[in-house]
């Protein structure tokens, strides 16, 4: 593999694939996940949002609002002694304030999206055609792995860089055996809810070859591309684009840390169900271990 002949899996499982590699995911894979239930802890791996109200959010210089924030939230009152009360909110999905999953089509390369759909062809202006977020409601259920690359709630520094190694070693750490199918939360301590223009640690190419070669069927991470950004992007342009490899972007992984430390164990069962929103790059998601 080269920056110039990344991995791909375009073609694997037919021109008009959509799941990439979800496909990973058979019967074998939920029966290891529903093997790891044992002792009925549960922890969410998704951060906590605060929505940002709808105007001030909007509002003047001054106003405590980052835009573009997470959600924007407007509370709607009918009347003096309303019947029910209702919120209207705005999600933009790809903020890094948001836990989300992005879709195969979120991320192009060589204006197509995986597996080789030109962009106009699969994405509109009155939504996602091909390559959206759609199969996701179907829920998600698998074995995941925690690769906790800064072990003891330490956290990565902002120059750092993980490649395959810096995975072998933190599955050695954990003890178990990662399986064709499994999906992966790598830890790396860090809060991606930052200015771009700030450095932040990401993956280099050697760390998502390492991901096809292991079968990782979804990739949950507090990490993704380092900041600043080299090109080709490892993470969205390759594993998302090429490999078909959906991301759970900006997670929360502390808590599932601690749990996995007390508990010593590092595999649990993994399930996601985003809601069943049609035709989107991506969707918020609140991903659940249970133990």
């Amino acid at each position: 593999m080269s920056e110039t002949q990344p991995p791909t899996n375009w073609g694997r499982w037919g021109d008009d694939d959509q799941l990439g590699t979800l496909h990973l995911i058979d019967a074998a894979a939920r029966e290891r996940a529903a093997a790891e239930v044992r002792d009925a802890q549960h922890v969410s791996l998704a951060r906590r949002t605060r929505p940002v109200p709808l105007t001030t959010g909007l509002g003047p210089v001054g106003s405590p609002a980052v835009m573009p924030a997470g959600v924007l939230q407007a509370v709607n009152f009918n009347g003096v002694r309303p019947l029910a009360m209702t919120d209207t909110l705005v999600v933009n999905t790809h903020n890094a304030a948001l836990t989300h999953l992005d879709a195969v089509a979120h991320m192009p390369v060589d204006e197509h999206v995986y597996p080789g759909v030109p962009v106009n062809a699969a994405v509109t202006p009155t939504g996602v055609v091909h390559g959206s977020a759609d199969p996701f409601g179907e829920g998600i259920v698998t074995r995941g792995v925690l690769l906790d690359l800064a072990p003891g709630g330490g956290s990565l520094p902002a120059d750092g860089r993980i490649g395959g190694t810096d995975l072998d070693t933190a599955l050695e750490r954990t003890g178990t055996t990662l399986f064709a199918g499994d999906a992966v939360a790598v830890r790396g301590g860090w809060d991606i809810d930052q200015p771009l223009d700030r450095p932040a640690p990401g993956l280099d190419l050697s760390a998502v070859q390492w991901l096809d070669e292991h079968g990782v069927s979804l990739y949950i991470g507090d990490i993704s591309d380092a900041r600043p950004a080299q090109f080709p992007l490892p993470m969205h342009q390759v594993a998302l684009a090429r490999l078909g490899l959906p991301l759970v972007d900006a997670a929360d992984l502390g808590a599932l840390a601690q749990l996995c430390a007390v508990s010593r164990r590092w595999s649990f069962m993994l399930v996601l169900a985003p809601p069943r929103i049609t035709g989107t790059t991506g969707l918020v998601v609140n991903p659940i271990a249970v133990f």
